[in-house]
């Protein structure tokens, strides 16, 4: 009995290592989560700079990566051909990269707010949009992921976050996982910034 029972431990622990061995692929996937309490955000606040979207970032085998973080612009259902700011950077000297990223409005109430993306060690100079405010009635701003981490798979495009203006006295909440609905507030609103990511392998060049 005593040599089942070590046989059965033995085989019980040779399982759990395999287990746990199966689970290491995920430690080898870019995770992102919101971050709506960082001192990033609570800074902005304080000093009623305007908004701002904060998320903590992963990117494992960073230096074998390239990452793209963007914001597209849709008014009257109308996507404009560029995107109106746009962040692009990789081949880290890090294996790992931890960090914030984000996207920042400065002024959004204005006629000439001011974006600007950054992620770990880069950033863009805030740059200028022109917009006329006053026929902007309403607006809104929200997440498109929550605090939970999200998994982020190579050469796949992700919705991070989304602004809207509307000309109506009033704007309706949107399901922003739904695809479809997220079509259809793009065709109802008068204004859509949608904030993207997509990361992808980097490619060599030899």
């Amino acid at each position: 009995m005593k040599k089942t029972y070590f046989g059965f431990s033995a085989m019980l622990m040779f399982v759990l290592i395999v287990s746990s061995g199966c689970t290491k692929p995920s430690d080898m996937t870019a995770t992102i989560s919101a971050n709506s309490d960082s001192e990033y955000m609570n800074t902005f606040e304080e000093l009623g700079l305007g908004i701002l979207y904060d998320f903590d970032f992963r990117l494992p085998d960073a230096d074998n990566r390239w990452v793209t973080m963007w914001v597209e612009s849709y008014k009257n259902g109308e996507k404009e051909p560029q995107p109106i700011t746009e962040l692009s950077y990789g081949l880290s000297p890090k294996q790992v990269e931890e960090g914030n990223i984000g996207f920042g409005i400065i002024n959004p109430n204005t006629d000439a707010p001011l974006l600007f993306l950054y992620a770990p060690g880069t950033t863009i100079a805030p740059q200028k949009i022109q917009q006329n405010n006053s026929s902007f009635k309403v607006s809104t701003w929200d997440y498109a992921i929550g605090d939970e981490k999200v998994e982020l798979k190579l050469g796949e495009t992700n919705l991070l976050g989304v602004y809207r203006q509307s000309s109506k006295n009033s704007i309706r909440a949107y399901d922003l996982q739904d695809e479809n609905a997220v079509k259809q507030m793009i065709n109802e609103d008068s204004r859509v910034l949608l904030l993207k990511i997509k990361i992808d392998e980097a490619m060599d060049d030899n």
